[in-house]
């Protein structure tokens, strides 16, 4: 079905406003784009856009039209460059004076995870007095706790507008506010190219708003991509964000909300770097949905528990888990922390939730020769290492890169973050370390600092028994 109407059909409408007949034109194109979002229905909208605002972008009736900036959006979303057209609304003094301008582009910026430079549009509206100013400012403040929300999960130490944290010449900060933005700027032309990622400048479509599911939404329905998910629960809450249960085609899913692509990216990263044997251990996505709003992450779900949930087994009846298991989940995490350390990634929150249980179908059988390196089920047996917002792709520092920064979660905070060192991958290897601790005596490790012969210090947790065992950090 064509979406582009003659002129003769145009010239059938109101002469008085003659973008009018343009604007229903153009609604039903993004009607029929949605019902069929082929190439060819993509592209008669392209074309229709461009030749409404080729036709109108000189006339001084629709400078100031709040329906015409609303095409340039259109147009915007279409080709995907938000700097040329937003340059070019800019010269041609398109809506500048109103403040839907700049809280949509604001928006669309914060979506993309350029956050320093939607704070800088909205101060541009402000400053610009564009009204209604009130709505600007009161959609600015929003903005700012969104985050301070931010700042908050992900331990950054500055505020929207703060620098990145550089200490000497080679150490970063990789939470803070504008390492974040510089990565995920970095990895933008990359991630548009995945397979499962679809980007869209526009607000989440569905009837169901996804702030508003909670535990009490099982067994709706929302519509993500064309696709209806039934939400059967609250899965969890992650570090950026909510985790739900839900069936698509009789397969379980988990969705996850507010905006944040980076989480997408690293799982593509360990498509591409990790064995097929090994990459089972590591999670998967499936795709992504990201709105101006929202994104929703879609996963495969693993039904058998975190390894988190084995711990508290014990722990609530007074047991303590046994130690051929703690032994084996043991080797689990050490193979888990080579595999991801050896393909240049650090996961940045490794404890014992964010590791879920796999449990193979089928009977087990070991090699007694060559345990590590039994097939067939033991590849689907094991742990399962998951939530990677906090993930660091080493690829995108400096070789000789350090890393600052406090992960700020009680209890896997290793020694370097404790005392402000620079640290690398001790923030994953001590984290092991705790949940072998936690396996072992149903509660996290405490440490203190020992003088050692040589002048030197240890690093000793306080054993609830004596030990002659010396620990360090590795």
């Amino acid at each position: 079905m064509a979406v582009i109407s003659t002129n003769n059909q145009r010239a059938a409408f109101s002469p008085n406003d003659p973008l009018l007949p343009w604007l229903y034109t153009i609604k039903k194109g993004l009607d029929d784009l949605y019902a069929d979002p082929s190439q060819h229905q993509s592209v008669a909208l392209h074309k229709l856009v461009f030749d409404c605002i080729t036709t109108f972008k000189n006339n001084p009736q629709y400078q100031n039209d709040i329906r015409f900036l609303r095409v340039w959006f259109i147009y915007m979303d279409c080709i995907g460059d938000f700097d040329s057209v937003f340059k070019e609304i800019e010269v041609l003094r398109i809506c500048l004076k109103k403040s839907a301008l700049y809280e949509t582009c604001a928006t669309l910026l914060e979506a993309k995870g350029q956050l320093i430079d939607a704070h800088e549009i909205y101060l541009m509206g402000i400053t610009r007095n564009a009204e209604p100013i009130e709505s600007l400012k009161k959609a600015h403040s929003l903005f700012l706790e969104r985050m301070s929300n931010i700042v908050k999960k992900c331990s950054i130490h500055q505020n929207v507008n703060g620098d990145m944290r550089n200490i000497g010449n080679n150490r970063v900060d990789p939470w803070s506010a504008s390492t974040t933005k510089d990565v995920l700027q970095k990895i933008l032309p990359r991630l548009v190219k995945y397979d499962g990622y679809h980007f869209s400048s526009r607000n989440y479509p569905g009837k169901v708003a996804l702030s508003a599911l909670q535990n009490s939404s099982r067994n709706k329905i929302i519509k993500i991509g064309g696709r209806d998910y039934q939400i059967k629960g609250c899965a969890g809450q992650g570090g950026f964000a909510q985790v739900f249960k839900a069936y698509v085609n009789s397969d379980p899913d988990e969705i996850q909300a507010p905006p944040f692509p980076w989480e997408f990216y690293m799982y593509r990263q360990l498509d591409q770097r990790l064995p097929n044997e090994e990459r089972s251990r590591f999670g998967s996505a499936q795709k992504m949905h990201h709105y101006s709003d929202y994104s929703i992450l879609v996963c495969d779900y693993l039904s058998h528990g975190s390894l988190q949930d084995a711990i508290n087994s014990y722990v609530v009846v007074g047991q303590f888990m046994e130690e051929v298991s703690c032994i084996y989940y043991t080797i689990e995490m050490l193979h888990i922390l080579e595999t991801l350390h050896g393909a240049g990634i650090i996961h940045g929150d490794f404890k014992p939730d964010n590791l879920l249980i796999r449990n193979a179908s089928k009977d087990l059988t070991v090699d007694p020769e060559d345990f590590c390196r039994s097939r067939g089920p033991w590849q689907d047996q094991g742990l399962c290492l998951v939530d990677w917002g906090r993930g660091i792709d080493l690829s995108l520092f400096p070789a000789e890169t350090e890393f600052m920064g406090d992960c700020r979660t009680s209890g896997f905070r290793c020694v370097e973050m404790q005392e402000d060192k620079p640290w690398k991958f001790q923030v994953d290897t001590y984290g092991l370390c705790v949940i072998v601790h936690v396996m072992l005596h149903n509660k996290y490790m405490e440490i203190e600092k020992t003088a050692s012969s040589d002048g030197g210090y240890y690093h000793l947790p306080r054993l609830p028994f004596k030990s002659s065992v010396k620990f360090t950090t590795i």
